[in-house]
Formats: structure tokens, sequence, C-alpha cells
């Protein structure tokens, strides 16, 4: 009997418990089991913490691509050698293009789908960087195992069967010919896998050879960026091989904000980890003596909500703002003007003045002290819709999040990175580290750190617990979603305090994080993953 007769994987009417994961050897923590067992692979080969991250990165293009793939942008919090490193691949926009020029076509807001959004790839510049920087293993070894599960296949997850149906009754409705790729890619027998069914991309596994033989230089430099250019001018994109070949990665300082004594660190803008930074930093002057409970919830919705719409207005390519913007943003005086806008009552924020002058995301931790806080993402599902043919390259649609008002801080303009949601994060203890940890989910993101990070200090909650908690999420205005697991006592408190709640069917969009915590003196590692995906964490 075939297994999909004999029960229906998507549905458990049960609420089951997941325990912490213990290991010292190493760990990963990620969103789908074959690509946590990919990165422990790489390790026990002898692998480091960095080698097992981009294993588990480059794995998850092929097991888990509803959230992410070859055409994805990347972010990495590296700590080795008793410092903590900050990678930003994320890449620009076609130098070609303008807001006149998008407008020209009949958009009045950046479309989603489509070559107009698509941005210059970041992912796989980023593997080849972290492996040639800290890496111990030929990147060869480091991406076998996602180059073996594109060969020769794997059965579909549940949650996985679940978002890849859901986007595929979505492309249904995109018109035109530059779509077609994606189809014969990712539904070849006129529908997408069920969980359980087996599937596999032969050109996915192809270009991730040819990206180990070039170590990513023919993505950027040669035969792959000579096709995705090739696509994108049949199409009429604007993406052309100049603007692949002017790509690097760059390495950041992190920036961080102190919260109870624990340092939070985040990747700098274009990412909007600031945003959860100035939500922490207004928020560390109250006291949370109970996590579930109204006030609670009222103060971080509240918090963020002004975080959010002051990092709005700043956030974007860092060579197109203002380093008095992000001063301020960080600053004391910006936590104490929000705090004063904060009452008993839900607020609709409005906008500050200024000072004057999906998604994929995984966590890995070696023997040594070696973690890598690692997030990668096609931004909006598979992204574009577009497939690079017979390279099983989907691209990403990043570039959606641009403006086309000239004013707007983060307006469309040629070579420009835009507003990135994606962002890895990590926590320190006195310069000791204390782990990495994300949760992924477009603009869930820094509602999830924060949330998680309270989980953690405030509350003293378990990485599993700390994950596993019932999330809010600010919408807009007064609207704000929990989950269906959320305590109805709190929804009902918070609705009378102003707030317009909405109770969600679906979990999935109350992002998916991942958590490894160090003890410092035994280097016992204990991690928590997202119970809302196919999450796993493995150690040893």
């Amino acid at each position: 009997m075939m297994l999909d007769k004999m029960f229906d994987a998507e549905v458990n009417p049960y609420a089951s418990r997941r325990a912490v994961i213990y290991g010292r050897g190493g760990c990963v923590a990620t969103s789908q089991p074959l690509a946590a067992q990919a990165g422990l692979a790489v390790l026990r080969r002898g692998g480091n913490a960095i080698d097992a991250a981009v294993a588990t990165a480059a794995c998850l293009t092929v097991v888990e691509p509803t959230s992410n793939g070859i055409g994805s942008d990347a972010f990495a919090l590296v700590w080795t050698q008793g410092k903590l490193h900050g990678l930003n691949s994320s890449g620009g926009s076609p130098a070609s293009i303008s807001i006149e020029a998008v407008k020209k076509l009949g958009h009045e807001k950046m479309p989603a789908y489509g070559w107009l959004p698509v941005t210059v790839p970041g992912a796989p510049a980023a593997w080849a960087e972290l492996v040639r920087k800290f890496g111990r293993l030929p990147l060869a070894d480091v991406l076998a195992p996602a180059i073996e599960y594109a060969h020769n296949g794997y059965p579909v997850s549940p949650t996985l069967g679940y978002f890849w149906g859901r986007a595929f009754e979505n492309y249904k409705k995109l018109k035109g010919e530059e779509f077609a790729e994606w189809f014969a890619t990712f539904a070849p027998q006129g529908r997408p896998p069920k969980p359980g069914e087996m599937w596999k991309s032969p050109a996915h596994a192809q270009t991730l050879e040819e990206i180990v033989q070039s170590g990513a230089e023919s993505f950027y430099r040669g035969g792959l960026a000579e096709r995705i250019a090739g696509a994108a001018a049949k199409a009429g994109g604007f993406l052309t091989a100049d603007d692949l070949a002017a790509f690097s990665p760059e390495w950041v300082e992190p920036i961080s904000a102190d919260y109870r004594g624990y340092s939070v660190w985040e990747i700098p803008p274009n990412g909007q980890g600031i945003v959860a930074l100035a939500a922490l930093n207004i928020l560390k002057n109250y006291d949370f003596p109970v996590r579930d409970c109204a006030n609670t919830a009222h103060l971080q919705i509240e918090a963020l909500k002004l975080a959010f719409t002051a990092g709005k207005q700043i956030v974007t390519d860092p060579r197109h703002v203002k380093q008095n913007h992000l001063t301020w943003l960080l600053s004391q005086a910006f936590a104490d003007e929000a705090r004063a806008k904060i009452s008993a009552n839900a607020i609709d924020p409005q906008p500050f003045e200024l000072p004057k002058s999906g998604t994929v995301y995984l966590c890995t931790a070696d023997g040594e002290g070696n973690m890598v806080s690692y997030i990668q993402s096609n931004y909006m599902g598979f992204g574009s819709g577009i497939v690079v043919p017979d390279t099983g390259i989907a691209l990403q649609n990043r570039g959606h999040d641009f403006s086309l008002d000239p004013a707007h801080v983060n307006r469309l303009e040629g070579g420009k990175r835009t507003y990135h949601t994606i962002i890895p994060a990590f926590l320190t203890k006195g310069g000791t580290p204390v782990g990495p940890f994300g949760v992924m989910g477009g603009y869930m993101q820094p509602q999830g750190h924060v949330q998680v990070v309270m989980n953690t200090v405030d509350f003293a909650l378990n990485p599993q617990m700390a994950l596993d908690a019932p999330r809010f999420q600010w919408m807009e205005g007064r609207t704000v979603e929990v989950e269906h697991s959320f305590p109805p006592h709190i929804a009902a408190q918070l609705a009378r305090q102003g707030h317009d709640v909405k109770v969600a069917a679906h979990s999935g969009g109350f992002g998916r994080g991942q958590i490894i915590w160090r003890d410092p003196e035994s280097g016992v590692l204990a991690a928590g993953t997202e119970s809302r995906t196919d999450g796993a964490a493995a150690a040893f």
C-alpha cells in the first residue's frame, strides 16, 4: 500500500513535544532533516562549523526549494578565532534599471514576479567565500550531499509539500513564456509533488558541480553567468553579465545592542536586524515578571511597531544610508522617544522625524567552539517564478521591496541593494559566545528575534521552548496576527487595549527558527529546532 493512502502527512491533530537536543562534537539545526544530516555528515568527515553551514545551505536549495535556491542571497554571522565576523552576500539591482524604466513598462510599484524584481544572487559566492576564508574541507566535499540529493532525489517532507502546493497554485496564475521553466523544473508531472514522493533535479546537480569546479566563478564570470544573462535578455530583463561579474560578497562589522547583560548581534543594513535591536533597546527599561500576560505582549507589539516604523525610513543599501540615522536608531535617545509614545492602548504608529545631516535559516557549531548563524532566501517562496533553463537556478524576487517613490530612502536605483528582510543573529555574554539563533520569515524576522531573546533572557526558556512558545506578528497599524495556540484570554485583553487581533489559521507566517547554545565550561551544545516546519537538530 502506498504511504499516502495510509495517512495524511500534513495533518496532526495532537500537540506534540520536542526535547532539547544535546551534543558536544557538533550540531546542525535547520528546517529540513535531510539538510541537517548533510551538515552533520560534513562535521563527522572532519569539517568545521563553517563547512557544515555551507553544506547545509547548499543542500537546502535542493531539499527545500520552496524557500530558497541557487539564485538566493545570503547573510552569515561566524564566530571563529575568538571573534564574530559578518558576511553580507546580497546582490544589487541591475545597473540599467530605473524607476522611469519600470514605470514605462506600466508598473506603479515593483512587481513580485518576472525578471523585473530579480537582483544579483549572492548565495553561491557566499558558499565559496565562507569555505575559502574559514573552512577546512574542499568545496567539492562540502557540496557533495546537495549534489547527491539533486542527482538521485529524495522524498518530499510534509511542510515542504504544503508550501510547494501553495506555490503551484500561485504560479498557475502567472502569464508569460518566461515562467514555463518553473513548471518544467518543479512540477514536471503537471502538479506539485506530494509528501513522501520522490523529486530530483539533475540540472540543479550539474549547476552545483559547475559551482564546485569553478569555485563559484562560473556563476558570476563564466558559463553559468552567460546562461543567466542570456535568459534575461531573451525575456527583456535588465540583468546582464556585467551585473553578475561586478558582484562580490562583503565582510562587514556586526552591530549589537545590550539586553540585560547579553549582547544581541545582527548584520548591519541593508538587513533589517537593526529593527530587532532598536525594539530591544525600548523594551529593556521595562520589567517583565511574567511571559504569558497581556502586558508583556502589548509592550512587545508597541516596541516593535515603533522600531519598524523608524527602520523603514532608514534601512536600504548602506551606501545610501546616513550614518547618523543608523546611530540614532540604536541610541538611548530613540529608545526614550519611542517609549514615550507607548501607553496602555494600541497606537497607530506615525513616521519619526529623522535627525538631520519563505527563507531558510540554519545554525551550526563544532567541538572547537566555531559557530555559524546563516540565512539565505529567494524571498517570496520560490522567488520570482523565473528558472534559468536547464540549470535548476530559481531566481529570487528581492527587488520587489524597492520603492518607485523617488523620495523614498529605499527607492529603486541601478546597482543598489534593497531593504533586506533576511537576518541571522547571535548572542554573547561578557565577550563569550552563547550561540547562533534566528527566525526566518519576511517581516516576522525581527519580531521573532525579539520574542526568542526575551523567551531566553527574561523567561529562562530552554531553546526548544523558546521556539515553541506561541507567537504574534504585528502586521500594520493596530493589526496583530496571533497563532491559534496563542492564549485566548491574552488575545481578548489585547483587543480591549485597542489591538485589532486576528487569529491565523496556519502557523506558516510566524517564522521558522533554530537555536544552538553552548556551555562555556563543558562545551556541551544545546539545540532547539522549529516545530512549525520539518525542522531538525542533529548532533553528536
